[in-house]
């Protein structure tokens, strides 16, 4: 499904849009990226996602010499750590045509202004608003500038905060997808409140309502859909043992493959509201279904009574429910015991 598709309700009504969030799970290394870009493009997925920070401008100078020393740490403070597994121009523009070639919509999350810019030289598609700035009036009204698709994150909001984004962002820009989300890393499963979706949908029904799914596991995303969400977003890794805080929640390709193909079948398996015999299940039925037949040995002339008839598998005859038809009815000719009657065996 295109990024222009998925806001046209009447086409993502049996569909999914999922994401694949790599963040920073790429380590800083544009090969990794790739290898994740790939993988996810052959799990299904509909898009990636990266996160972009310009370090120095999104932090105080405190907090970005904050020291940062553990086992995750990719520098000695919190800044450089960030640093490191920022993607330069050129990288960006090398993954950007990766994805071309391999045909995966590329994303990405700007948390701050200069971020932005940032990314609108190099014409993202559409933008992701994280849950962190749910409450950042300012950045959502420049993206919505864009005019770009946004995926806004509600992690951490209320319905009041969500009310607020949604009218600061619908007022320029109204390519808006709202994503349920419980912004803590991996959600427990008794904080993920997936019913908000159901109260979402009745507040923006004109809108595309969506899940951004840290849940450690596959199985959130199925139950979202038949609440009515339509967009996933999982966080992605080729190896939950990799060094970061984000991996050990997120997806390996197997487990991203099989939340996608869990998403496909649900539209198969909901199928039709028609109620009638399948095809499939002619076969089966038959030798199951049972059909009117004689309990005994009756000679032609006997009048039927009901303890005269006997409901045995094969199908194939008259049906149980018919036999109120034979009752008192005369045999036109003899009855061996289990043979088939017919309505043409009486008169």
């Amino acid at each position: 499904m295109s990024i222009k598709n998925i806001f046209k309700k009447n086409l993502v009504k049996d569909k999914s849009f999922v994401i694949a969030e790599i963040g920073h799970n790429h380590k800083g290394s544009v090969e990794l990226a790739k290898k994740l870009f790939l993988a996810a493009k052959n799990c299904g997925a509909s898009a990636v996602k990266l996160q972009k920070r310009s370090n120095k401008d999104l932090f105080t100078s405190s907090f970005f010499n904050q020291p940062y020393d553990n086992k995750n740490s990719y520098g000695a403070t919190y800044g450089i750590h960030r640093e490191f597994l920022e993607f330069s121009e050129d990288q960006y523009k090398e993954l950007i045509l990766y994805s071309k070639e391999i045909d995966i919509i590329f994303l990405c999350t700007p948390f701050d202004e200069e971020s932005l810019i940032f990314l609108e030289k190099l014409d993202m598609p559409a933008y992701k608003i994280a849950s962190a700035d749910l409450i950042n009036t300012p950045l959502q009204k420049k993206i919505a500038e864009t005019n770009k698709p946004i995926f806004l994150s509600t992690g951490g909001g209320s319905f009041e905060d969500v009310r607020r984004a949604y009218e600061n962002i619908i007022n320029i820009n109204e390519k808006l997808i709202i994503l349920h989300c419980t912004a803590s890393y991996p959600a427990d499963i008794k904080d993920m409140n997936l019913n908000v979706i159901t109260e979402l949908i009745k507040q923006y029904p004109e809108l595309t309502i969506g899940l951004s799914d840290h849940e450690n596991g596959i199985d959130a995303a199925p139950i979202a859909y038949m609440l009515g969400a339509r967009v996933f977003e999982k966080h992605f890794t080729l190896d939950r043992a990799y060094k970061g805080t984000d991996h050990a929640f997120s997806l390996e390709p197997q487990g991203l493959e099989k939340l996608i193909r869990n998403l496909n079948r649900i539209t198969l398996m909901l199928g039709s509201s028609d109620k009638k015999l399948l095809s499939s299940e002619e076969a089966p039925l038959k030798k199951m279904y049972k059909s009117i037949v004689s309990a005994g040995n009756f000679k032609k002339g006997h009048i039927l009574e009901y303890n005269n008839l006997a409901f045995k598998s094969p199908g194939g005859g008259l049906k149980p429910y018919e036999y109120e038809i034979l009752l008192n009815k005369k045999l036109k000719k003899d009855l061996s015991k289990d043979d088939l009657i017919s309505n043409e065996d009486v008169e």
